[in-house]
């Protein structure tokens, strides 16, 4: 097996960021209770931590698309 090179998307901020860096630095930034109110899901707003929401999110597409969505936006904001 050879290993490929990755190719490079400059315009894709979500390229080469994990789904566990974008949630912890949302709950950093948000807290668990704004972040539920902003994502309307219920792992984020009954007994919230990141072990559950990466599993719900990896197997729940729109949840993980708005989480995504969510923190593009975040980064927007912080430039």
């Amino acid at each position: 097996m050879t290993e490929q090179n990755p190719i490079p998307q400059p315009n894709n901020p979500l390229h080469g960021v994990k789904l566990a860096n974008i949630l912890e630095e949302l709950v950093e930034n948000y807290g668990w209770e704004h972040l539920a109110f902003k994502v309307n899901i219920n792992c984020f707003k009954h007994d919230p931590s990141i072990k559950s929401s990466l599993v719900f999110l990896r197997r729940t597409p729109w949840a993980r698309e708005k989480v995504e969505q969510l923190y593009v936006h975040h980064l927007k904001k912080r430039k």
